[in-house]
């Protein structure tokens, strides 16, 4: 069962980090957004370039930020159901969805994402401007990078979920395992036997009399 919380924290250590990097992505977005706007409003002029690296970060962000967002909790859910659940319960439906919704969505969307970035990297594909940032394909790469992400996070959750229901399992093993009195004869002796000694004393009162 350590094995599992070791996984699972390592895991989680590594989403943090990337969402901590994610954040100064998402800094540099809003300077360069907003030196885009000042400069065509008050100069009469633009950059394609600095456009392009707009788009760029914020699909950094928004593809490498899935992995961050699972681990943070940050995922719009409907938890009307689950919120309800009980610990054990709670585990079970993370366990289930990993398995059934989260991992196989992951390798659907990496398996048919290679061919797709596969083609950019071999014509090293660029911008279709001429003052356009080039490297399409290293954004493109980010479509099969961000569903390994989110598939290693997944794996994490459900380790946290595993090691959930393996604790509860151990729990109600041990109390269906504690030993109750036994009802023997030994133990029965022990109790004060009540015996009907009014009734013999009334009987031989009145035989005497």
């Amino acid at each position: 069962m350590m094995f599992l919380l070791r996984a699972a924290g390592a895991l989680d250590r590594f989403a943090g980090s990337c969402g901590r990097v994610l954040g100064w992505f998402t800094l540099a977005m809003v300077v360069i957004q907003s030196l885009v706007v000042a400069m065509r409003y008050g100069f009469d002029g633009g950059s394609l370039a600095m456009q392009d690296a707009v788009a760029y970060l914020h699909g950094a962000a928004l593809m490498l930020g899935l992995a961050y967002a699972l681990q943070s909790g940050a995922h719009v859910r409907v938890d009307v159901v689950y919120r309800q659940l009980s610990p054990r319960g709670k585990a079970w439906v993370d366990a289930v969805g990993c398995l059934i919704f989260l991992l196989p969505l992951c390798a659907f969307i990496g398996y048919g994402s290679l061919q797709f970035a596969a083609s950019s990297w071999a014509v090293q594909e660029t911008s279709n401007s001429a003052d356009g940032l080039g490297g399409v394909y290293l954004l493109k790469s980010l479509i099969p990078l961000a569903a390994a992400t989110l598939a290693l996070q997944g794996f994490s959750q459900l380790a946290r979920a595993l090691h959930t229901l393996m604790q509860a399992e151990s729990s109600d093993h041990t109390s269906h395992t504690v030993s109750k009195p036994a009802d023997t004869p030994a133990a029965r002796k022990t109790e004060p036997e009540q015996q009907p000694r009014p009734l013999v004393r009334e009987a031989t009162g009145e035989a005497s009399a």
